[in-house]
């Protein structure tokens, strides 16, 4: 047997499913994975010996088996505005980035799920990096352990990160069966304990696992859509090649159908001087999103080093978001938060090393087995 064999297990890997399964495995109650569940996510305990509801010989095997395992930070940052930027390692001369953006009503952690991405959409820094790997549940999951430690404040009664958003590197969707998991933890009452509409999963529209996220777990969802039609998204967003907007939106509409309570998906639009901010584009996408609750998030293009794109004009956005609104479309148009410190949409870019220099078309998606039940 390898030594990987008897690495110790991170248990920030681990959602509730899985950790009862492991604690049955030595002969432990299930409810003694609660227990330790609420020590990590609700107290903010990395220690097994400081569980003190937990017998002497269990806290023993437990840290003879496992462990609680932060990142290990590279750098950190603080904007003019308060948004936070924390490089954190992910491999050997790779790095990932995580961001916190506070605000008077909420706080929003936006976390990444892989090492660069593979989408190659046009208009992002972190596409321009090109695609290392997929990070694991753990490791999605620690980031907002850390932040939260980071911060500092009672993890249960002072809440600090009231948000979570699937929107720094990389597609969650294209790597669903680490990205599943985590979702989990985030929402468990054990874990994290967010609201299912307070963590937000954002995808540029990989059509099988949207629905799949439906079928396994309730959770906000926003589409990176940017164009109208389907020749400038092809351009802009590559996926739309192979899963085009009628597509997209039949997925949308499936996703936002037979929920307990009417939901809105979240259309992510960056503005583009001169390519997709015309009012003839407006327009398009009024006629595009007809029928669906919806809500458009205006996001001002943010620059970066060899791009060759420009923000739109203050007054076409304002323009661009009177035609939606005039057509009943709840549309907002997004506040630029850290983009002095390259912390911005789509300026995230970590460090990425030995990256596959394919692209979309080259890097298969982690598939997982079929759902089995119904959304939890």
């Amino acid at each position: 047997m390898t030594a990987a064999a008897h690495a110790p297990i991170n248990l920030f890997g681990l959602d509730r499913t899985a950790l009862r399964a492991r604690f049955a495995e030595m002969g432990e109650a299930p409810y003694r994975a609660d227990q330790v569940m609420n020590w990590i996510y609700r107290r903010g305990v990395d220690n097994f010996e400081a569980m003190t509801n937990l017998g002497k010989d269990l806290r023993a095997r437990l840290a003879q088996h496992f462990v609680i395992q932060p990142p290990e930070l590279v750098a950190e940052q603080t904007s003019a505005d308060g948004t936070r930027k924390w490089v954190l390692k992910a491999g050997e001369g790779q790095a990932i980035e995580t961001v916190f953006i506070p605000e008077d009503d909420r706080g929003t952690l936006c976390i990444s799920s892989q090492v660069g991405c593979a989408m190659d959409c046009s208009f992002c820094s972190t596409g321009a990096q090109g695609f290392s790997r997929n990070l694991t549940t753990a490791e999605i999951v620690a980031q907002v352990w850390f932040v939260a430690r980071t911060l500092g404040g009672d993890f249960q009664n002072e809440r600090v990160i009231s948000n979570v958003v699937f929107m720094g590197m990389g597609e969650p969707l294209a790597n669903y069966g680490e990205v599943l998991p985590a979702l989990r933890v985030l929402l468990d009452d054990h874990g994290f304990g967010l609201s299912k509409r307070r963590v937000t999963v954002s995808t540029s529209g990989l059509v099988p696992f949207m629905d799949r996220l439906y079928e396994e777990v309730d959770c906000a969802l926003a589409v990176s859509l940017h164009a109208p039609n389907d020749a400038l998204r092809n351009t802009l967003v590559p996926i739309n090649r192979k899963y085009p907007l009628a597509e997209l939106m039949a997925a949308c509409k499936r996703y936002t159908g037979g929920k307990d309570r009417k939901a809105h998906i979240v259309y992510e639009y960056v503005m583009l001087d001169g390519i997709n901010d015309l009012p003839e584009h407006a327009r398009q996408l009024v006629k595009l999103l007809a029928g669906l609750p919806a809500k458009v998030n205006l996001i001002p293009f943010n620059t970066f080093p060899q791009t060759q794109y420009r923000c739109s004009p203050p007054e076409r956005i304002r323009a661009f978001a009177d035609i939606l609104k005039g057509k009943d479309i709840l549309t907002m148009t997004r506040k630029t938060r850290g983009d002095d410190i390259d912390a911005a949409c789509g300026q995230l870019a970590g460090k990425v090393q030995n990256r596959q220099k394919q692209r979309l078309r080259d890097i298969p998606v982690k598939t997982v087995a079929a759902p089995a039940r119904g959304r939890g």
